[in-house]
């Protein structure tokens, strides 16, 4: 039956792009996956890190994810933390640290690591 994801698709407001690579490429470390051609004319931009990857695309009416979100393992969250001084850590889930952040549109990301 199912046996794993393929990716996690977020919306993000028309424009966006150069803010969200900065984001999940540049802080995140992510990379950037080229859209095929007819999909890439709807705008948005696609990210992936081993086998996690993120599409963000584009909504007109635009709401930012405030309650459902990704959870993206990270092997060393004290260095995420360093980068996003705006985190958020907490200690509700057992057998994790984990943070909260949010992207630059909005997006409510969570990002763990097993102790």
């Amino acid at each position: 039956m199912i046996v794993g994801f393929h990716h996690v698709q977020l919306a993000a407001p028309a424009g966006s792009e150069p803010e969200l690579r900065a984001f999940y490429v540049g802080v995140l470390g992510m990379t950037e996956v080229e859209k095929p051609p007819e999909l890439a004319k709807r705008g948005g931009a696609w990210f992936r890190a081993q086998c996690v990857e993120l599409h963000l695309g584009i909504e007109a009416d635009f709401r930012p994810a405030r309650k459902a979100h990704p959870a993206l393992l990270v092997s060393d969250l004290d260095a995420v933390l360093a980068r996003l001084p705006e985190a958020v850590p907490d200690d509700l889930l057992p057998g994790y640290r984990r943070c909260h952040v949010h992207d630059p549109v909005g997006n409510r990301i969570e990002l763990l690591q097993v102790p």
